[in-house]
């Protein structure tokens, strides 16, 4: 979800704020532009050339629609009724809704379950950017987890782990959904935890074999062995609920790996990792258990999905994984 900052009228404090919060971008008077963007790199949106609709009637829905898909940036003014913009994101969701508050930005990121496209922050919200910021463009939705049982655990030889460390800091029962198929997910739990043997990495996952798919956001996978820095990663909690994180460093190397299996609503799923104390799976109580301590009968945190991606999009098609 894109964030953008109404400087209108111009603050310079203000745009400074909204700067450092994150938001994707400032909208202001032409005069202004200038010096928005001496402040910091990013986009600068000139409010006359941005098409603001008051939501009273029928006709400006028709409106509202019309010119999004036409291509124009269109924002549905403070105020709106939820009915209105429901009937808009049934036909494109590519419209922004300008908020007055963080319960308002909630209320357009839900509306159809999908939100719109993005929110304008107006002035008067401006002590809330940091609470908006992080709520609406970090979250990306709720994902369902379920407890799957461990039904073996083997030694696997050599092969490459992936190390992904982010720019980000994690705390317990936080790490990636990472898996030998894109319909069985394994949530590998990040390096938060204490141990005899080396500090916590609170940034980093030992996320499993080169092969391995790893959930990404908007509904995406990719291999491990493919991540750069930069890429955005879909962080997922123990209750599910998710985050965006980007990609520091990727570290590729040969270590000795564990296959487990387990089975979950008839499904059965695989995964490798690292045989090491350090890396681990989690339980559905959200804490994280060792690899090495784990057992046939155990149970941890997975998701259960459909087979059937091609370049990591997914695709109706009669796919075994």
């Amino acid at each position: 979800m894109r964030i953008y900052f109404a400087a209108l009228p111009f603050c310079k404090d203000e745009v400074t704020l909204a700067l450092e919060s994150g938001v994707d971008g400032v909208i202001t008077d032409a005069e202004h532009v200038p010096v928005v963007q001496s402040l910091a790199k990013g986009a600068v949106l000139d409010a006359a050339d941005l098409l603001w609709v008051t939501l009273a009637s029928k006709d400006d829905e028709e409106t509202a629609v019309t010119q999004a898909l036409a291509g124009k940036t269109v924002i549905l003014r403070a105020g709106f009724e939820i009915i209105p913009v429901e009937n808009i994101l049934a036909q494109t969701r590519e419209v922004l809704a300008e908020v007055e508050n963080a319960e308002r930005a909630r209320v357009a990121a839900g509306i159809l379950e999908c939100g719109v496209a993005g929110v304008v922050v107006r002035p008067e919200a401006a002590a809330e950017l940091k609470t908006i910021v992080t709520e609406l463009r970090e979250r990306l939705g709720q994902e369902t987890l379920v407890a799957a049982t461990i039904t073996a655990v083997e030694n696997a030889g050599l092969g490459h782990r992936v190390c992904v460390d982010t720019t980000s800091l994690f705390t317990t029962g936080m790490g990636l959904l990472v898996g030998n198929s894109s319909a069985f997910t394994f949530l590998v739990h990040a390096e938060t935890e204490a141990n005899p043997y080396v500090a916590p990495r609170p940034f980093r996952i030992n996320a499993g074999a080169v092969h391995s798919y790893c959930v990404m956001p908007e509904d995406r996978t990719r291999y491990l062995e493919e991540l750069r820095p930069g890429d955005a990663l879909m962080v997922v909690r123990a209750d599910g609920r998710t985050q965006r994180a980007t990609v520091g460093r990727v570290k590729t190397e040969i270590r000795p790996m564990l296959r487990i299996d387990a089975e979950a609503s008839g499904q059965r799923g695989t995964i490798f990792l690292q045989n090491a104390e350090t890396i681990r799976l989690t339980r559905p109580d959200g804490t994280p258990v060792s690899v090495v301590q784990l057992s046939p009968g155990d149970q941890v945190l997975c998701r259960l999905d459909a087979a059937g991606r091609h370049f990591g999009m997914r695709i109706s098609e009669d796919i075994r994984e």
